[in-house]
């Protein structure tokens, strides 16, 4: 039998969920159109920040 590994990234999610959470935050405590903005810019940097710094070289 031949074990195939699995190479696909899923690096995006991290990025995806950082932008969703931060514009919802943003909306919810705001709710306006320019804070949905701004919480989405840092929900994505928080996600970034977190798959760099937290998760890297992390075996799954």
């Amino acid at each position: 039998m031949i074990k195939e590994e699995n190479n696909n990234s899923l690096d995006w999610v991290y990025y995806v969920l950082g932008l969703f959470f931060g514009i919802l935050t943003a909306v919810i405590t705001t709710g306006s159109f320019g804070g949905a903005i701004l919480g989405g810019i840092i929900g994505f940097i928080f996600g970034a920040i977190f798959l760099n710094g937290i998760v890297k070289g992390r075996q799954y």
